[in-house]
């Protein structure tokens, strides 16, 4: 019989630890303590499986301030999409739930007398994400309805010119630093833009052919040709394996699509981002003004910041014809924090840097840098020390961001006692409830009870916030887990942590809290 490593051998000692300090079972310990917690936890974090891989974990009751369990807390780790709880916080302290981002109309002068607008309107972005089916029901023809309204509202008729989406109020390249290339065109690499409309993605549906042998149809949604589709796909014999997958080349209006759905089989709905988000918005905002009885005779046409270089916008030759105002901050939070959107996050941190950005060369400044400044002034403000949170943009897409437990809880923390501490914890997703917790943990004591951000990417899974316990401890959590990977969903990583968020949910015994 081999000789146990030295691993085992801790993991038998606290196993050994955990029943002497009173253990049941592993599901309902009787006679909890927090010893016996703490030898649970170890025991499960030292398990073989786990001898390639990183586990970081803080655990602190809010109620005593006591760290209950802690492993690698001050290591960096790769916290995915944990990192949007830190630029969620960030925007919430920095401009306030109520606030509202403004999208502006210009053109040389207002509508004449029979409602024309004599050359081209301008419209102006700075930011907001809600021109968007997921902020009116899933209703895409409702994105753009507020500036139908505001362009209506104005008394416009007609327009004898382009239409030019201008996406210059953000300066600096449209992703974020370390995304990489093959995340681009999907719809959680979607480019970031002053002007965006319909998260900059357009969403598709896949439904087989009437024959065996037929191209599948392509359904794009809204109905649009902004993007052209090759089309490869087949319908295979009822009992094939479907498969679809999308090609669509960096920078290009052009889309592959090839694979096959069995005939007679339900379809199947995937997402690509559009490269060119200023020019969507207005290509779109052009065939709805025309829907509405208000033609335009000329083109659309996009500028961002280093065409302004060129041709820098003549603010006192405009005149701003109409505006609308984005939904609360408060929303835009909560609807970046429960699915966990990157596109919505990303323009949070370039929100606060086009808000704060003191550079007075135009050609030198870089919103995000502006915003990642601002962020690190936020972590200094919170107590986090300077190296402990390397945030490189504001979703926790980038490979490159590294935060440690102890930092997460930190901030987790200091949120809890926030100003806006409601609305922070409001937009968290609810365990079995809601966004990305809505299918996990159901049946269990931690069901409505862990709110809590989500993360992952390949080989990290990460989860943190706030939890009671069975014994009424109110915890701060952060969980980290990086270089796993198991191909059984039993013991992914996913499965991992939220075994030990059950433990610390289960939890009946004393913290010394009380």
């Amino acid at each position: 019989m081999a000789k146990p490593n030295m691993k085992q051998c801790q993991t038998l000692l606290a196993l050994a630890f955990w029943a002497l300090a009173g253990g049941g079972t592993l599901g309902q310990p009787s006679n909890d303590t927090l010893p016996a917690l703490q030898a649970r936890l170890a025991a499960r974090l030292d398990d073989p499986r786990f001898a390639k891989a990183q586990w970081g974990v803080k655990v602190v009751s809010l109620d005593s301030g006591q760290t209950l369990f802690e492993r690698n807390a001050d290591k960096l780790m790769k916290p995915a999409s944990n990192a949007k709880l830190y630029t969620a916080a960030l925007a919430l302290d920095r401009l306030g739930p109520d606030y509202r981002i403004n999208t502006s109309f210009y053109a040389a002068a207002k509508p004449d007398a029979d409602g024309v607008i004599h050359g081209d309107l301008l419209v102006y972005g700075r930011g907001d994400p809600s021109f968007s089916a997921r902020f009116n029901d899933g209703d895409y023809k409702k994105a753009l309805q507020p500036a139908i309204d505001a362009l209506l509202a104005a008394g416009i008729k007609r327009i004898d010119g382009d239409l030019v989406g201008d996406e210059s109020y953000f300066h600096g390249p449209p992703f974020g630093a370390d995304w990489t290339w093959d995340d681009l065109q999907n719809y959680y690499g979607a480019p970031a833009s002053a002007l965006t409309f319909q998260d900059n993605v357009i969403d598709l549906l896949f439904k087989p052919g009437d024959a065996a042998g037929a191209p599948c149809q392509i359904v794009t949604m809204p109905e649009t040709t902004f993007l052209i589709f090759t089309n490869w796909t087949q319908t295979a014999a009822p009992d094939a394996r479907r498969r679809i997958r999308i090609y669509r080349p960096i920078g290009e209006d052009i889309a592959y699509v090839w694979g096959r759905l069995p005939l007679g089989s339900n379809s199947q709905s995937d997402a690509v981002s559009v490269a060119k988000p200023a020019l969507w918005f207005v290509t779109m905002l052009k065939e709805a003004l025309a829907q509405n009885g208000v033609p335009t005779s000329g083109a659309v046409r996009q500028m961002n910041w280093l065409d302004r270089e060129t041709a820098p916008i003549q603010w006192p030759k405009l005149a701003e014809v109409a505006s609308v105002e984005s939904r609360t901050l408060v929303e835009i939070v909560k609807r970046t924090l429960k699915p966990s959107e990157n596109l919505y996050a990303q323009l949070l941190l370039l929100q606060v840097g086009a808000k704060t950005d003191a550079q007075p060369e135009p050609f030198n400044r870089d919103t995000a840098q502006a915003g990642l400044a601002e962020m690190r002034r936020f972590l200094r403000q919170v107590g986090i020390a300077d190296g402990a949170a390397l945030l490189q943009e504001g979703s926790g897409l980038s490979r490159g961001c590294l935060v440690t437990p102890g930092a997460t809880v930190l901030l987790l923390t200091y949120m809890n006692r926030h100003r806006y501490r409601q609305a922070f914890q409001d937009a968290l997703p609810v365990a079995g409830v809601d966004g990305s917790l809505r299918n996990r943990f159901k049946g269990t004591v931690a069901e409505g009870n862990v709110r809590a951000k989500t993360g992952s990417l390949e080989m990290v899974d990460t989860l943190s916030g706030y939890l009671t316990t069975a014994g009424k401890d109110h915890l701060v959590f952060s969980i980290m887990l990086n270089n796993y990977r198991d191909s059984d969903p039993a013991h992914d990583g996913r499965a991992e942590i939220d075994a030990l968020v059950r433990q610390l949910a289960e939890f009946a015994g004393n913290s010394g809290a009380h």
